[in-house]
């Protein structure tokens, strides 16, 4: 009798444990098909063309417009990220996984919701020089370009720059020379060598630094930082800074990402900061500490507005 007993309460119990797991189950099926019912957060990237008066051609440039852009009356921050030597205004999209970035932070609210402008450098160094004006005409005719036909707020609190590399250099010295711009800036393994780059450095055989065939150290500090700190110092105005480098970087990147470091912290203690991570001077180093430089710079974005 008590062994029937301890049975039938031992097949209640298994019988229990059993529909319990099943409706565990249903359960986690059931969520799972709710979630991928949801609408995925998915920004869009499109290929643009401005038309530069100065320059006498077009720059080209994508665009990535966050999820609900084209439904929305609001606008947004935008974050200008320029490419390295030999990069085009793809580079960013199809090597640095900048749209999947994006996408992730913006919904997960890490970042406020944003445009970001990928423009092409023919000269690949974002410098003036005898060739062209580029410099000067992406500080003064690009950006007004992309307030003037996209829905951004046209202010510099809305407004950050960075790049990777020679895009790195051409952000630094965006926000040195023109601070009244950009709320922010971002340098991911830039090439800011200080005197002069080293000798394995594409700063050495770009036609935007060379002189009669040879490299020249005078056109090279003319579009220096060191040449344009001072100036930004007198300038009155503060843009934080996020500066990293890979350890392992071939041109000795970390070495002088630490200098320039230093140099704008005892200016801005508390505006500055440096990474130095495990790494190369590569797309596995810029697109891997994309998101970290996005969620700095997104400190000191203003958000979206009507």
């Amino acid at each position: 009798m008590l062994k029937c007993q301890a049975l039938r309460i031992a097949k209640s119990g298994i019988f229990f444990w059993v529909n319990f797991m099943l409706h565990c189950r249903l359960f986690v099926r059931v969520c799972f098909s709710l979630l991928l019912s949801l609408p995925a957060w998915a920004g869009t990237v499109t290929h643009h063309s401005f038309n530069s008066p100065s320059l006498g051609r077009s720059i080209d440039y994508n665009l990535y417009t966050p999820d609900g852009y084209e439904s929305s009356s609001q606008r947004y921050p935008v974050l200008f990220l320029l490419h390295g030597n030999l990069g085009t205004e793809h580079s960013w999209i199809e090597r640095g996984g900048l749209k999947e970035t994006a996408d992730k932070l913006i919904a997960s609210g890490q970042i406020p919701a944003q445009l970001i402008v990928t423009p092409r450098d023919p000269n690949f160094w974002w410098s003036d020089s005898e060739l062209e004006p580029v410099f000067t005409a992406m500080m003064t005719e690009f950006i007004p370009h992309i307030d003037d036909e996209h829905r951004t707020l046209a202010t510099a609190s809305a407004r950050a720059i960075g790049g990777y590399s020679a895009g790195g250099f051409g952000a630094a010295n965006a926000a040195l020379r023109y601070p009244q711009l950009f709320s922010v800036a971002a340098l991911l393994s830039p090439a800011i060598y200080g005197d002069e780059p080293p000798e394995t450095s594409s700063g050495r055989t770009t036609p935007v630094f060379m002189d009669g065939g040879e490299f020249s150290r005078k056109k090279w500090q003319a579009a220096s930082y060191t040449t344009w700190l001072s100036v930004y110092k007198e300038s009155g105005n503060i843009v934080p800074f996020y500066i990293n480098s890979g350890d392992h970087d071939r041109f000795d990147i970390a070495f002088h990402a630490a200098v320039f470091f230093q140099a704008l912290r005892e200016h801005q203690p508390e505006a500055v900061e440096l990474r130095i991570f495990d790494g190369d001077h590569d797309f596995a180093a810029w697109g891997g500490s994309l998101e970290d430089a996005m969620i700095y710079m997104a400190n000191f974005l203003a958000p979206p507005m009507p």
